[in-house]
């Protein structure tokens, strides 16, 4: 298994940021009129942390999951009250040390998926201690 090391942060929700935000959305395709543009204000922690409580924010590390597009050094947002279900990437701690995975449940055996080739999955034995610690629900990337 490879090791990969998470620096866990919990959201600033007392102190909001609030940034221009374009409500109108901006086309990938052909530009569209400036007069379009109705700018509001909006901050990325109400729209990115669903239960306040329960949401952490953590820096990705490592190259497993690249093809669930988390690449390292990504932030990324974990609710740990969302239940863990098949096809859902999660943090998870295993053995003692965090991972991030796609969960794959069978009828008789669960594994922690990487999404990419050059990682194993990781099937989950009786020896094995596993707690899903949260389930990933936005990626946060520079490009």
């Amino acid at each position: 298994m490879t090791k990969t090391k998470l620096t866990f942060f919990t959201p600033d929700l007392d102190n909001p940021i609030e940034l221009p935000f374009i409500t109108a959305g901006i086309k990938a395709g052909f530009p569209s009129p400036a007069a379009d543009f109705d700018e509001t204000k909006i901050s990325l922690d109400a729209v990115l942390v669903k239960n306040r409580e329960t949401t952490f924010y953590a820096k990705a590390s490592g190259t497993s999951m690249i093809g669930a597009g988390i690449d390292d050094g990504d932030i990324m947002v974990i609710d740990r009250s969302l239940e863990p279900k098949n096809n859902k990437v999660a943090v998870c701690l295993l053995d003692g040390e965090f991972t991030v995975k796609r969960i794959k449940i069978t009828k008789e055996e669960v594994f922690l998926m990487p999404e990419n080739k050059l990682f194993d999955p990781i099937k989950i034995t009786e020896e094995n201690q596993l707690i899903i610690w949260g389930i990933v629900t936005y990626v946060v990337k520079k490009m």
